[in-house]
């Protein structure tokens, strides 16, 4: 058994590279500041109540300037929030005038809450949302469009959140699963069906008004917690810049390193259950441009119970991959990772292997992640530290995604963190690098700006994926981007 200390990951930003994300691109800008293709103006339309519109509207404009950094002791963990405008940090700005907001009626609203199955309210909310979104796009489409949900529909479509984050899209998005229709899910799919679309925010009231945070039913009232203002901030916006097009960071690109693609393999059931699950997959390079690919049935293994792909499906699902990869940036990979989410089976392998060969690829390397209950201690300490990668064997690895946070002076969780494990399936380069790969793929999150993930954004994306594929029937079309999915 070895045990050792990863460094934290650099990132690259407009003109230098840092490990944080938030200090990066207050002293560096974002990776394209200088492209004439940044987000320089973002055009932002907004569908909501009366209510929530101008919540969010007030909202944006106080984040044109400074939001002070939460008194803390922990400075790095809880910066400033410099203010989105043209002469601070993003170089960019909102824009939004009543000719891109569509408000839902009061009576709309009232007949939506009266619902009394909550799947049906679900589908009605989406419908009467769905409908101004449609609106919208129809006349001139906006960069992003922000869905400020109705307080009155936060009350009743998630009855009992337990003690989530409602200002997480990711954790909003798993906490309606006493339901068969998850809104979220729904909305996100319902949006990216409609003619010219363009990706969508969503927005609950306790964003810009942290006294509308609700309170949980099963917890004796008790008030939810949320972020703090300037971190609500930073989120927010970074969300949106990536949306309307732009690039906030990479990965620090180093040439003498093989070009890399990064593929996230995920799986999901259908809604009723029944049906085999179907695979995901999710492509980026170093740059994070994510691309959404929708492989073939898979099928759960009597041997080891786990999900699987046959040698024709994986084979094609690969090629499929790499054929989106040459179409968005006009050349082939030397190097495929491969994530995923069970282990890889020999017929995988093998399918996997035959198309890289096929597309001439020099690399292919395969890994499955999941989550472990393997853990380290420190005596009188925080939790290890983030970067800590113990070596089990020569095919088995666990990595610490989550723990202590030199940069922040402090454990940055609620909980004792799982540890990641590695299983190294078929790689060409060494168990410590390709963790740091790993690592580092847990920084390009762009729903959050705090870089401690616990998972990279491979394996994220494709579940995101397949949780709203499956509100889309597999002969209809679908977004190739991932901005759409987020």
């Amino acid at each position: 058994m070895k045990v050792l200390k990863l460094g934290e990951p650099e990132l690259e930003f407009g003109t230098n590279s840092h490990i944080d994300i938030r200090f990066g691109i207050m002293n560096y800008c974002p990776l394209d500041f200088e492209s004439d293709n940044a987000a320089k103006t973002i055009r932002v339309g907004i569908v909501g109540s009366a209510c929530s519109i101008e919540g969010i509207r007030d909202w944006i404009e106080k984040c044109r300037h400074e939001i002070p950094a939460k008194d803390s002791r922990q400075s790095n963990l809880f910066p400033r929030f410099p203010g989105f405008n043209p002469d601070l940090a993003f170089h960019s700005e909102l824009t939004t005038d009543s000719s891109l907001e569509r408000q839902l009626s009061s009576s709309k609203i009232n007949s939506v809450v009266k619902i009394p199955v909550l799947d049906e309210l679900r589908i009605e909310a989406v419908r009467s949302i769905v409908e101004e979104v449609n609106f919208l796009l129809e006349k001139k489409p906006p960069d992003v469009i922000i869905c400020a949900i109705p307080q009155e529909y936060v009350e009743v479509l998630d009855p009992d959140t337990g003690k989530k984050d409602l200002d997480d899209e990711t954790l909003v998005s798993k906490t309606i699963q006493k339901s068969k229709i998850n809104f979220h899910h729904l909305l996100k799919a319902r949006c990216m069906s409609l003619p010219r679309a363009c990706p969508i925010q969503i927005v609950l009231p306790s964003t810009y008004d942290s006294s509308k945070r609700r309170r949980s039913n099963s917890l004796k009232r008790q008030v939810q917690p949320i972020q703090d203002e300037a971190t609500r901030a930073w989120n927010l916006h970074t969300a949106l810049y990536y949306k309307a097009g732009g690039i906030p960071w990479r990965l620090k690109y180093d040439p003498s390193k093989l070009q890399t693609c990064f593929v996230g393999i995920g799986f999901f059931h259908s809604l009723d259950k029944e049906n085999i699950s179907t695979s995901v997959a999710q492509v980026f390079n170093e740059r994070g441009s994510g691309l959404v690919v929708r492989g073939g049935p898979a099928m759960i293994s009597k041997e080891d119970r786990q999900v699987h792909l046959d040698a024709d499906s994986a084979y094609a699902l690969m090629l499929d991959a790499l054929k989106q990869y040459q179409n968005e940036h006009h050349t082939i990979p030397a190097r495929v990772v491969i994530h995923k989410s069970s282990s890889h089976s020999s017929a995988e392998i093998d399918g996997f292997q035959k198309a890289a060969e096929e597309y001439r690829v020099h690399s292919c390397e395969l890994l499955s992640l999941r989550k472990s209950l393997t853990r380290l201690f420190r005596n009188s300490e925080y939790p290890p530290l983030r970067g800590t990668f113990l070596t089990l064997n020569n095919d088995i690895h666990i990595l610490y995604t989550r723990g202590s946070v030199e940069f922040y002076s402090t454990y940055p969780g609620m909980y004792m963190p799982r540890t990641l494990r590695i299983n190294c399936d078929k790689v060409d380069q060494t168990p410590r690098y390709l963790s740091e790969e790993i690592l580092a793929l847990t920084k390009m999150n762009w729903n959050n700006t705090q870089f401690d993930n616990g998972v990279p954004i491979t394996l994220r994306a494709a579940r995101q994926v397949g949780d709203i594929l499956k509100y889309i029937n597999h002969t209809d079309s679908f977004q190739p981007h991932y901005s759409f999915y987020m």
